[in-house]
């Protein structure tokens, strides 16, 4: 089922009754999702049902937003709100508090096998799990509850919206492994800007070498980045890729002391803009593996 997207995924669903003189209009909600990638997903099951609004948006980063007046109206007027979890929208309870919103937010990622790292001497949940389409097959099911339990006459719409896009992630997966497992693994390595990829990795077998941890909020230090420069030279990591929703910088300066190569831009947080590569999940997927095989091939 294909859908016209934009930032805001604006859908109504006419029913014309043969027989009678006007038409019905189905019940939309009104439904906010934290950022780009769940408003997609969320968006795919809700079909002509919702109306989505991201709050971060295109090429935007999750972890330093700052919420606007008009986040906070927005939230306010809504049916629903879903966030992805796992601590990714540490500004969400401020936003809800600020809004005056008296619903319960829906956990998109409640019921995944996440991973954990340990940073600054704490164990810390990786945010990203939707890098795996098999992490976001749980967020299909969890959303597809949360909207039929909201609107339970259109359930059979959600549940169809449900069953195809399942088959997208299915095929997603598969093309990565098709395109990534014929890669030796010990040529699997790339350095990216921060600790973003461990589900892509996890799944697909690949390391990703990173100078920040799971939040762009994190600074390296000074001993972090020479130990890293020296692991990339020791594992023999040919290439780099920048983030679309973060300051490339740092990684261009690791990258020019040791041998690694540009491998171009991927899209990790942030879905791009419309007239972009990533302009939906499966794009975004899509691309990002790709430039990762093509990369990895060279």
């Amino acid at each position: 089922m294909k859908h016209t997207r934009h930032f805001v995924y604006v859908s109504t669903a006419l029913l014309a009754v043969s027989g009678f003189a006007g038409t019905a209009s189905a019940k939309t909600l009104d439904v906010v999702a934290s950022f780009t990638v769940l408003a997609d997903v969320v968006h795919e099951v809700g079909g002509d049902n919702v109306k989505v609004t991201s709050l971060v948006g295109p090429d935007g980063d999750p972890h330093e937003f700052e919420p606007s007046p008009d986040d906070a109206r927005n939230l306010n007027a809504a049916d629903m709100v879903f966030v992805s979890g796992e601590g990714l929208e540490g500004w969400m309870d401020r936003l809800i508090t600020a809004s005056g919103f008296k619903g319960t937010p829906v956990v998109a990622s409640d019921g995944i096998k996440t991973r954990t790292m340990v940073e600054d001497g704490e164990t810390v949940t990786d945010p990203h799990v939707w890098n795996s389409p098999v992490n976001v097959l749980v967020w299909v099911d969890n959303i597809e509850k949360a909207l039929e339990k909201a609107a339970p006459e259109d359930a059979a719409s959600f549940k169809a919206n449900a069953e195809h896009y399942r088959r997208t992630l299915h095929d997603l997966d598969a093309y990565a492994h098709a395109q990534l497992d014929k890669v030796p693994v010990d040529k699997r390595k790339i350095l990216t800007s921060h600790d973003a990829f461990g589900y892509f990795g996890r799944e697909y077998n690949v390391t990703f070498l990173a100078p920040i941890g799971l939040s762009t909020e994190t600074e390296a230090s000074a001993a972090d980045v020479a130990r890293l420069i020296e692991q990339i030279k020791t594992e023999n990591v040919k290439v780099y890729f920048f983030e679309n929703s973060n300051d490339p910088k740092l990684v261009k300066q690791i990258a020019s002391a040791t041998s690694a190569k540009p491998g171009g831009e991927l899209y990790v947080e942030a879905l791009s803009k419309a007239n972009g590569p990533a302009h939906t999940y499966q794009t975004m997927f899509r691309y990002n593996v790709d430039q990762i095989a093509q990369a990895l091939n060279k």
